[in-house]
């Protein structure tokens, strides 16, 4: 599929979305569901408030931070786990279920760690995000063919070049798609941390608004949130087909 036909497809599908939305809008009633139209206006008005631009500000500041060090940590952990086999089959089922679990059931011992401030947040969105990204490079590594690895040490090659010249070039495609899905996570986390116990930030906006029974901000934010979470991941996925064209 040519680059053309795949941005048609998006924007067709984009186009598609709304109508639907403007047509649930129009079924339930503006009250039930705020129209599109109506979502972009309140979001304007919002955008003027000096209040909303500080939480938007605040939570730009946590994913910032947030999504780099889950990739960090995440990337580094799957490096070391994939090239000794033993400590990637014995921590394997252990990263798994912890992946699975909610990890809503952590934040208690985040905010005893962390307190109520940003770091809090930060923390809780690496840890979403982390897992996803070890189990991710870890696999790919292990699928480098073995005979990469032996003509690496036939050239009598340190660790660190092994890894820097063979391991991570390698691995690039499926260290991406892990970093894709890691920072999606990592998204989510950050919003979940402000929600449950937070003073600034859209997750905090968001609660507010929930409990006010504000729809139009609760669409508004989630629209905002989504929109964050599509940049970030279109440039990653960019970034992904550009890396999977050279290799």
């Amino acid at each position: 599929m040519s680059s053309r036909q795949r941005n048609l497809d998006i924007v067709w599908l984009a186009l598609f979305l709304l109508a639907v939305w403007q047509g649930l809008s129009m079924l339930a009633g503006s009250d039930t569901l705020i129209s599109p139209i109506g979502t972009m206006r309140h979001l304007a008005e919002l955008l003027q408030t000096e209040r909303f631009n500080a939480d938007m500000l605040e939570t730009l500041r946590a994913i910032a931070a947030a999504v780099p060090g889950a990739i960090l940590l995440g990337v580094s952990c799957g490096v070391l786990l994939g090239l000794h086999h033993r400590s990637g089959d014995v921590t394997e089922p252990m990263l798994v279920t912890l992946y699975a679990l909610p990890k809503v059931i952590f934040y208690p011992i985040v905010l005893l760690i962390c307190g109520l401030g940003i770091s809090a947040r930060i923390t809780f969105g690496i840890i979403h995000g982390v897992f996803p990204i070890i189990l991710f490079v870890m696999n790919a590594i292990r699928n480098i063919r073995p005979v990469t690895l032996r003509s690496a040490r036939a050239f009598h090659l340190s660790n660190a070049q092994t890894i820097s010249t063979i391991v991570l070039p390698a691995a690039l495609p499926g260290i991406m798609t892990g970093v894709r899905v890691g920072t999606s996570v990592t998204l989510l986390g950050v919003l979940i941390g402000e929600m449950f116990a937070a003073k600034h930030g859209l997750g905090f906006r968001l609660m507010t608004a929930i409990d006010s029974h504000d729809q139009a901000s609760i669409v508004a934010i989630a629209v905002l949130f989504s929109a964050f979470a599509l940049i970030i991941n279109a440039a990653l996925l960019a970034l992904s087909r550009r890396i999977n064209r050279d290799t």
